[in-house]
Parts: structure tokens; sequence; C-alpha cells
């Protein structure tokens, strides 16, 4: 179980796969530690070392002394302190949600540090500052138990939540477990970002893939990213809510991996 100290956390991670193959860095949804990937690493380590870590405030990490500070730059800064304390210079990266508003962030702002990117159920924008507020005086009262009905249902089809309650109830627990000061933290970075300027700087080859059922980061807000990012390909899973990996990970699997075998290989504008 590996720690690391970066900046003012202490970072708990996971590396999988070959130790002398290309790096992909992943990043979590919002609410999740690193495990919210376990479907997929056993496809991706295969072929790719695979960096794992929770982010400020989730899972195992330490929390920020003042989550009301926390931003897309700053959880940026944290990856790039993790690849420099572990020595990687370079990674290809997939982000999920805050996750992928990261692998925005970090690829307009550290083109050398990234190869590719892969941006799933996420958006240069997401939520209103109301609906932020409204979430963050309602978890400040009541804890993540008050919300955490209402996110699994933004989070997965009705069809997934009745065919796996069990995995769902586990996400669930998960969400639960966060430290406040972690979602709250997050909540004001998702609150706060606003990446359009980014998406314009972005050079490196990007694959968005959006949930045809996803509330929290609808269809749109994929293609507005792909308007923005020159080059950019799109892919909208059907019946897939905003925790897409785990409702179809054979699929987005598929959808990484060959993306990044050759970037140019996927249809623009492509349906799944």
């Amino acid at each position: 179980m590996p720690f690391v100290r970066v900046n003012d956390l202490v970072v708990h991670y996971d590396v999988a796969g070959p130790a002398g193959a290309p790096v992909v860095a992943i990043g979590n949804s919002l609410g999740t530690s690193f495990h919210m990937w376990d479907d997929n690493i056993a496809a991706l380590s295969e072929r790719y070392r695979v960096l794992r870590h929770d982010m400020r405030g989730h899972g195992l990490t330490s929390a920020s002394a003042d989550p009301a500070r926390t931003t897309i730059d700053v959880l940026t800064d944290d990856l790039v302190g993790l690849l420099d304390v572990l020595g990687i210079n370079r990674v290809r990266y997939v982000g999920l949600s805050i996750g992928g508003m990261i692998g925005q962030h970090v690829a307009a702002a550290y083109p050398d540090r990234v190869e590719a990117v892969v941006l799933c159920a996420t958006g240069n924008q997401l939520g209103s500052p109301e609906l932020w507020n409204t979430r963050i005086a309602t978890v400040e009262t009541g804890g993540l138990e008050a919300i955490a009905d209402a996110t699994m249902q933004r989070w997965f089809t009705e069809q997934t939540r009745s065919d796996r309650a069990d995995t769902v109830a586990g996400i669930r627990t998960m969400l639960t477990r966060t430290t406040p000061a972690g979602y709250l933290g997050g909540c004001a970075a998702v609150r706060d970002g606003d990446l359009r300027a980014d998406d314009t700087r972005i050079t490196v080859p990007t694959l968005i893939i959006s949930g045809a059922d996803d509330a929290a980061a609808p269809p749109a807000a994929g293609a507005a990213m792909h308007a923005a990012i020159a080059g950019s390909q799109l892919v909208v899973l059907e019946n897939a809510a905003h925790i897409l990996n785990m409702e179809h990970p054979a699929r987005v699997d598929e959808l990484i991996l060959g993306f990044f075998a050759d970037p140019a290989r996927l249809a623009v504008g492509a349906r799944a």
C-alpha cells in the first residue's frame, strides 16, 4: 500500500503493469477512490504501466487544511507533483468527471508532460455555481449521506441500479466514506472550474467519451469540448450515465487502448 508526500499531502497511489511500459495516469471522479477503475486495470495494465492515485481528501489521501481553496489548478499540481516524486516525465492521461477537468488543465498547462488524453464524462464547465453552492450547503448540514441516493441516480442508469444493485451499493458506501473536506473541496474546484480557454490550447491527441444518459456531464458538454479542442475525437456511449467506465468497462477499455495505439483510428462523432 504505497504512500508518498506530495505538496501538503500524503498521497495514496497504486502502480500496475510492466515496469518498462509507457505510463497511463488515471484520474477519478468526485466522491470516489481510485478503486472506481478496478474493472479496467487488468486490460490496461497488460500493455501499460498504470498509475492511479486518490486525490486530496479522497480514499486514503490526506485532505486540504482549507477545502474552499481547492481548485483545478491545485489538483493538477498534485498530479504533476506525484509524477515528479515518482520520476515519471510523460504520461498518457485518462480522467473521468473532475478527473477529466484535471486532464484538460494538465494538457493545456503542461503539454510536455502529456502525450495524449482521454476525457470521460466531463466538460470544460460542469453545473452552475448555484447547483454547487446548494450541494455544498447540503453536505455541510447533513453530510454525504444527504446526497448519496441522488448521486447514485446521476451516476448510474436505472438498468445498472437494478441489475447490479450490490455494486451500486458499494459505490454509495465509497461516496459516503469520502472525507467531507475532500468532497467539499472538489465541489469548490468544479464550481469554479472554467476550462474553455484551456481547451483551445490543447494540442495533444484527445479522445472524449460521453455517456448518452449522463445528467452530470451530458453529451452537450462533450460536444463543447470537442468543438474547442482541435483535432479531438468524440464517442457517445449508449445506455451509459456518469460512471461509464463501470457500466461498460470492456467498451471503455477498447476505446482507450485503441486510441492510445492509434490516435487517428476512431471516427469523429461516433456513437457506441
